[in-house]
């Protein structure tokens, strides 16, 4: 019997997973099906049940849902228990369900292994404080970062943070937080959007000189045209401007590689991708 997998969501139908699972799967030759379910946004439990009652291995968890998996899961990884939130869930072989993010593990490797941006050592600034920033901390602060500063519209949220991730920090990096006017006068090597605000094609207020010499973004949301918090960042000087399409597919290869035992290639899924947003 073919193993099943899929996404959950809501809406759902845009996803790209699918697409990105089953062409790991023809690379690794593993026998698996991957598709993309709409679960009601008040059924979600619900519908994992019959999911996994019907041959389901695991799966991914998008929006609405990542709360709803951290709850559901009966098993959290260090690192999902920290994030407040999971993305990927699998039965392990005693039936217990366990939940895991790998987000933060997409972003760093996009940055580190696709963009060859290395994070050990710089100065980091993250815009925003929600469940989206939350997720992708730890993995930041496993690079020995120099700094790193939360930047949110509520300083009192991007706090809570610093309490969740401050005893994870390397010998001499530092975690503060602040508004976003009080980032006037400071400069970052690295600058992470992790709002939505470019959903909307809104931008936070940020400072002309804000980034240092030869500065990276990255924005986690992207799109067929280059996004509002990257087309401000190359017109303010940065030497790299990056989008999340990456992310998207190093957290996916991180969920195979935990599904299956086996780490997929991202390069060419990732070309494909880009290639077809670009059509």
């Amino acid at each position: 019997m073919t193993d099943r997998y899929a996404v959950f969501g809501n809406p759902i139908a845009h996803s790209k997973s699918p697409q990105i699972h089953q062409a790991f799967a023809r690379q690794t030759q593993q026998l698996l099906s991957y598709e993309a379910l709409l679960a009601p946004v008040d059924a979600f439990a619900q519908s994992l049940r019959a999911f996994l009652a019907d041959q389901g291995r695991g799966c991914n968890i998008t929006v609405p849902f990542k709360q709803d998996a951290f709850e559901t899961a009966e098993q959290l990884t260090a690192r999902a228990q920290r994030a407040g939130a999971v993305n990927t869930l699998w039965l392990a072989e005693d039936g217990q369900l366990w939940g895991d993010t790998t987000d933060g593990v997409g972003l760093v490797r996009d940055l580190t292994d696709n963009q060859q941006v290395g994070i050990s050592g710089q100065r980091v600034l993250i815009l925003g404080a929600g469940g989206a920033v939350r997720g992708v901390i730890e993995p930041i602060l496993e690079q020995k970062p120099a700094s790193v500063m939360i930047a949110n519209r509520t300083v009192s949220k991007a706090e809570l943070l610093v309490d969740i991730f401050k005893d994870l920090l390397p010998e001499g990096c530092t975690l503060s937080v602040c508004g976003f006017t009080d980032l006037e006068g400071q400069q970052f090597d690295q600058v992470i959007n992790g709002t939505a605000a470019s959903l909307s094609g809104d931008l936070p207020p940020l400072p002309d000189n804000l980034l240092a010499d030869n500065a990276a973004c990255y924005d986690m949301m992207y799109g067929a045209e280059t996004t509002v918090f990257n087309q401000w960042a190359l017109n303010h000087g940065a030497a790299k401007a990056i989008d999340g399409l990456g992310m998207l597919v190093e957290q996916a290869a991180e969920s195979f590689r935990i599904w299956r035992g086996v780490k997929p290639e991202t390069t060419e899924v990732l070309a494909d991708l880009r290639e077809q947003l670009q059509g």
